[in-house]
């Protein structure tokens, strides 16, 4: 028998970066409807693609909302509302988005629950309305849906998705069908994209005993990347090993 191991799901088993910039964009759409009459199909582009580039500062997803504006308003100096993003490049918002983040809510006099219902209710429309696209938007890592299939370790997931997407996505994409039960438990070796995360699983005495690892292959960057190989309780995983991990 193997071991028992609490997955994350986006940024370790699934890249939803797509998904989630996309699902932004139809909310931004609405949200600020006035700054984006004049934004094209290559200007969506630029900005979901720039997306995968700051997606390590989300948290919780209604900060891709805040994201796509903010881009936009990098990109367009023209329509900036505010002087936070004067001067400020994509490694700037990696940098320092904790800081920026509540700037540019006061600035552009935002409130995160109202945020969070429209980006969720745009996401459940889409899901809705044409379900195959949306599990379309979404890609598993390369090897992990075999990594699952033929796992003999123990494999529950950890996420903030509701169980019937996360499900869905599984049955879906990977081809893969995990117990109800054994979505959103726990484990004793957790495997998490957020170096954030990791670091407060430590602070955590009951959860001493639990190996933790970094999937090298998420949404982080190379400066926590290296923070976490400077600490002895997180363990830098790579893709490549991660089905080994599993066995």
């Amino acid at each position: 028998m193997g071991d028992l191991y609490a997955l994350d799901f986006d940024g370790v088993i699934c890249d939803s970066c797509g998904e989630s910039s996309l699902s932004a964009v139809k909310a931004a759409k609405v949200r600020w409807p006035g700054l984006f009459d004049s934004v094209d199909s290559a200007m969506e582009d630029w900005i979901v693609d720039q997306m995968y580039i700051v997606r390590p500062v989300v948290e919780t997803g209604y900060e891709n909302l805040l994201l796509v504006r903010l881009l936009l308003e990098l990109r367009i100096p023209p329509i900036r509302k505010s002087s936070v993003a004067e001067g400020l490049t994509v490694e700037g918002i990696l940098e320092s988005w904790s800081k920026i983040k509540p700037l540019i809510m006061e600035a552009w006099d935002e409130n995160r629950d109202a945020l969070v219902d429209l980006f969720g209710k745009v996401r459940d429309e889409w899901i809705e309305k044409d379900l195959a696209t949306w599990i379309g938007a979404n890609r598993f890592y390369p090897g992990v849906p075999d990594a699952l299939k033929f796992a003999s370790s123990r494999v529950y997931i950890v996420t903030t998705k509701q169980s019937r997407f996360a499900d869905a996505l599984l049955r879906e994409l990977a081809g893969v069908t995990i117990p109800p039960e054994r979505i959103y438990g726990l484990g004793t070796g957790f495997v998490e994209d957020r170096l954030a995360t990791l670091k407060n699983v430590i602070k955590e005495p009951e959860l001493d005993g639990w190996n933790l690892y970094l999937g090298d292959w998420g949404y982080n960057t190379q400066k926590e990347r290296a923070e976490a190989a400077s600490i002895s309780r997180i363990h830098l995983l790579e893709l490549s090993d991660f089905s080994q991990k599993l066995k």
